[in-house]
């Protein structure tokens, strides 16, 4: 199976993965604050930015998804590294994590935690975003060189959608309306939920990190979280959405390389254990 990555920086490995329709490039905010600790590699997933789709067609669900994933782990010479992602790469994280094939997972706004209509309605959200980038190129080149339209388009996926640059704000919308495995990906995450009890015997350190401005898969989500995975650290994340790492890069970067173990936790106040709020 082939996979496109960008690679940079030297120690522990750190696979960063991202969310359906999307493409490495959401992890540039962050990339080169965690290569100063890690040798990172960002990758597109198969059916996404300039990764193919496998020749035997998109995994069926996320079992398969994640046996997809660890002869390419292999390939690269990768033995238990850290992994860290977001929505559907955050799922895949947890994943890797339950598999007891990675030292340490963190995971952003973890797909796995929704009810059924709570995914419909994410689902139909991404869905209507990806009709909208089948707009003529040149015309959306030129509406998202606007402030207010940047913020119209990516406002249900950012917090923070001025502090996206038109060129990257093209480039996002041009990988949701290429991603051939956007349908596929769907159709398996309605009976996809994330069973914290493979998690509990994994014994990895595990962060879930859930944007209090998230659009996609609401904050209350984490809430599930926090109940179904007693051994995680949960923490809610304030002024971000569901894609944070251009909303805070210092925060995500932060919480990625407090969970490898790059970097000491800080605790707030009187933590045990879960933060409603990650403070600075």
């Amino acid at each position: 199976m082939s996979v496109h990555v960008r690679r940079g920086g030297s120690g522990e490995p750190l696979v960063l993965i991202h969310g359906i329709g999307h493409r490495h490039q959401a992890w540039e905010p962050v990339f080169d604050r965690l290569a100063a600790h890690h040798e990172v590699i960002a990758l597109d997933l198969p059916g996404f930015g300039n990764s193919p789709m496998p020749g035997t067609g998109m995994p069926a669900d996320m079992a398969a998804t994640v046996a997809a994933m660890l002869p390419v782990l292999t390939e690269w010479g990768l033995d238990r590294p850290h992994v860290a992602g977001y929505s559907l790469g955050g799922a895949i994280s947890l994943e890797l994590a339950a598999s007891g094939v990675v030292a340490s997972a963190t995971a952003f706004s973890p797909a796995g935690f929704f009810t059924p209509a709570e995914c419909r309605r994410a689902l139909t959200i991404l869905r209507l975003l990806r009709v909208n980038s089948y707009l003529p190129t040149p015309l959306m080149r030129v509406a998202l060189r606007s402030a207010y339209l940047r913020a119209m388009c990516f406002g249900s996926l950012v917090a923070r959608p001025t502090l996206l640059d038109a060129d990257r704000a093209l480039g996002d919308a041009l990988a949701l309306r290429r991603g051939l495995g956007f349908a596929a990906v769907a159709r398996a995450a309605r009976d996809y939920r994330f069973d914290g009890v493979r998690l509990a015997d994994a014994a990895v350190p595990v962060t879930i990190g859930w944007g209090d401005c998230d659009r996609i898969f609401g904050v209350h989500q984490a809430e599930r979280a926090r109940a179904g995975l007693p051994a995680a650290r949960v923490v809610t994340m304030p002024g971000c959405g569901h894609v944070p790492m251009s909303d805070d890069p210092d925060l995500v970067a932060e919480l990625i390389l407090e969970t490898t173990g790059a970097v000491r936790r800080r605790l707030p106040a009187g933590d045990q254990g879960h933060e409603n709020h990650f403070t600075k």
